[in-house]
């Protein structure tokens, strides 16, 4: 089913936000799962076939108040066919996967203005009857709708970009392919995040394995099972994801001089690592390659009881890539007593992905960007976000 077509035409689009099973195949509009009662007063559920009149991914006018069905003759609840819609019966193979058994006539003296009051009619014809006997049946059913493979890199449609109306905006983020290293706290939230996003492909950069203190600051919910087996953690969340998508691409390796040119062609990059030399060299290529990219970093000391720091966030871009080495630390943060116990906290990895993947998206347009600030911290004790580096 096109998901184009559904959220440029607001009858389909209604149609699947409030719940009914539809689907869109060779020019015809099906609508699955709609109860009826059977000549023995059953319950039992059939799909309605209606012809499209479309003007390029948009519907029309219905070019014919008739449509079809596939299922036994609908009847009342006392058993008796519903013969003021009864059009014809004969089993017919209209496309490819698409066979009915009759036709159906209801006609309106001004005729159907739209495909949401065309199918919702029929539905209510059958569907009413069937409620006579069992009120809880509905063809509302919000079942799981399959995505076509390929018109989209996931396995079932992203209906919540369709309901809040953003579906054309989320086309903004599909070009090219982007780069996660490092699978820490903040590098596996900032995979949760981009992975409900349409970008074509993400690549996951980390040698290291998922071991039990990763289970408790990263999204998810591992099971003993899964941690005694220590994955890598790219093979980790490649698993866990690619249920929802496709694209992902894990690289069980660290980035150095020897992997470096797995990052060049990236369309963006996100840094998510700590080791200063690591971090140096590769903002230093994917500066000279041109790559914009985000780097993200947090800082958190335990004072009188109680947890202090910053989350930080500097995006560079062609043209406004100055401030970075006055930003962001590429010295070992071994060496830095302020560093030196790494302390990771799930909410603030989650808030610093967040950041991360909320500048992306401005930088792609799919946010507005008044300031374009490139460096922005929120300091925990005083709940303050600050931006600057304007550009």
């Amino acid at each position: 089913m096109s998901q184009r077509l559904i959220d440029h035409s607001p009858d389909l689009k209604r149609l699947r936000d409030e719940g009914y099973a539809i689907a869109v195949r060779a020019g015809y509009l099906l609508v699955k799962d709609v109860p009826y009662v059977t000549e023995g007063r059953e319950v039992a559920r059939g799909t309605l076939v209606s012809t499209l009149n479309m003007a390029g991914d948009v519907t029309q006018l219905p070019d014919t108040h008739v449509v079809s069905f596939a299922g036994s003759f609908p009847c009342r609840s006392n058993g008796s066919p519903i013969t003021t819609i009864q059009h014809s019966s004969q089993r017919t193979e209209l496309a490819a996967g698409v066979i009915v058994d009759h036709s159906f006539s209801n006609k309106p003296a001004n005729g159907y203005p739209d495909y949401y009051a065309k199918m919702t009619t029929y539905v209510t014809i059958l569907e009413s009857q069937a409620q006579v006997l069992d009120a809880a049946v509905t063809s509302k059913t919000f079942g799981v709708i399959e995505a076509d493979p390929t018109e989209s890199v996931f396995h079932y449609i992203d209906t919540a970009a369709s309901r809040a109306g953003v579906a054309m905006l989320s086309e903004k983020l599909a070009a090219g392919a982007i780069a996660i290293v490092g699978l820490g706290g903040t590098g596996s939230y900032v995979l949760d995040l981009v992975a409900k996003t349409p970008v074509t492909e993400i690549h996951l950069f980390d040698g290291d394995r998922f071991l039990q203190h990763n289970a408790f600051r990263s999204p998810g919910a591992p099971s003993v099972e899964t941690l005694l087996t220590a994955p890598h953690k790219v093979t980790y969340f490649k698993g866990e994801y690619e249920r929802m998508r496709r694209g992902i691409v894990a690289h069980p390796y660290f980035i150095d001089e020897c992997t470096l040119e797995q990052l060049r062609g990236m369309h963006f990059v996100f840094i998510c690592i700590d080791e200063g030399p690591a971090k140096k060299r590769i903002i230093d290529h994917v500066t000279v390659w041109g790559t914009p990219f985000v780097d993200v970093g947090m800082g958190l000391q335990l004072t009188d009881g109680a947890l202090g720091g910053i989350v930080r966030v500097t995006a560079s871009t062609d043209g406004h890539r100055d401030h970075v080495s006055r930003r962001v630390s590429v010295a070992d943060p071994g060496a830095n007593a302020e560093y030196s116990q790494n302390i990771q906290i799930a909410d603030l990895n989650a808030l610093n992905a967040a950041m991360a993947v909320i500048k992306w998206k401005k930088l792609t347009g799919f946010y507005r960007d008044l300031e374009r600030e490139h460096h922005s911290t929120y300091s925990l004790d005083v709940n303050m976000l600050l931006s600057e580096d304007q550009g």
